[in-house]
């Protein structure tokens, strides 16, 4: 198990480069990783199953004592990006499915992944997982209501099939997590550092399944969703930064609702992009999961070396 632990440890260090190697693979060689185009809800299930694991009441606390906090930050989340989604769309002239994509990527809840940068980044970590939690737990209503609201010009949203979809691979799964905590502690509290390790190979085969069912789709238009995605992840970083200073939060705060607004659930954009919009519309979503993990050390980093106020 200690040696699980360790691997599991070196997973989460090098998710960013794990993840391009595989998109580079699955781009090069995607013969092998076809098959498993039919398992990524399953994938995705299986990753929040772990978010299940390790969530507490703890997580929700801040709701009830920072509640503005908390609102600014999720508001943000369900605001900014999707907004600034369409407006990068008609900027760049994005086909239709590429465009609802974009909107799609911008309509999920915050990744599983900001709690960890928003840690090295020295921000507000309590704040930022519960506004993964509440934004996660409002994915249901918000990412089908805000795909019908603003992608529903390129593309027919299936509003109900999709929250009905949210509720199978992401509350489900959840749901089942927390019992397994409650119904077995000892074994969940001795296997819980395998976790990332799962939670890492499930999203990189996501990746390496998306990839190599598009390849042809991204050397024709990969340089252009690239530009979208980078544009829209920056956006998210610099308005949701702003934001919580416009609000005279902390500047930990800040950094918390920079990574939390910037940074999405990227496997669950492409599991719904792929099951409800077409194949080409999950490329947004899949360069995001490559590019959030790029983006998120970077400024993690930079910030780690500016002491927090």
């Amino acid at each position: 198990m200690k040696v699980l632990a360790k691997i599991s440890q070196l997973a989460g260090k090098y998710f960013a480069l794990l993840v391009m190697i595989m998109a580079i693979t699955a781009y090069l060689f995607p013969t092998p990783f076809l098959p498993f185009g039919a398992y990524i809800s399953i994938l995705l299930g299986v990753v929040m199953f772990g978010m299940g694991l390790t969530l507490s009441g703890a997580d929700f606390k801040l709701v009830l004592t920072r509640p503005l906090a908390v609102l600014i930050g999720v508001v943000a989340q369900f605001t900014i990006m999707p907004l600034t989604a369409v407006a990068i769309a008609y900027l760049l002239r994005l086909p239709p499915e590429l465009a609802a994509g974009l909107v799609l990527l911008g309509s999920v809840p915050g990744g599983t992944a900001s709690n960890v940068m928003v840690y090295l980044a020295k921000g507000n970590v309590p704040l930022s997982i519960t506004m993964t939690s509440v934004s996660t737990l409002l994915a249901p209503i918000m990412t089908p209501l805000l795909l019908l609201l603003f992608a529903g010009q390129w593309m027919p949203v299936d509003a109900k099939s999709m929250f009905i979809m949210i509720i199978q691979v992401i509350i489900f799964p959840i749901i089942l997590g927390i019992i397994a905590q409650k119904v077995a502690p000892t074994v969940i509290r001795k296997s819980i550092a395998i976790v990332p390790l799962i939670s890492v190979m499930a999203i990189i085969v996501i990746v390496g399944a998306v990839v190599s069912a598009n390849q042809e789709k991204i050397a024709t238009a990969g340089f252009l969703v690239f530009i979208a995605v980078f544009l829209h992840n920056s956006f998210g970083l610099i308005l949701g930064y702003y934001i919580g200073k416009l609000f005279g939060l902390k500047l930990s705060d800040q950094r918390a609702l920079a990574i939390e607004v910037g940074m999405q659930n990227s496997g669950l954009g492409v599991a719904l992009a792929t099951a409800h919009l077409g194949p080409l519309a999950a490329l947004p979503s899949t360069f995001g999961a490559v590019w959030h993990n790029i983006s998120g050390p970077i400024i993690a980093t930079i910030w780690s070396k500016k002491e927090v106020e």
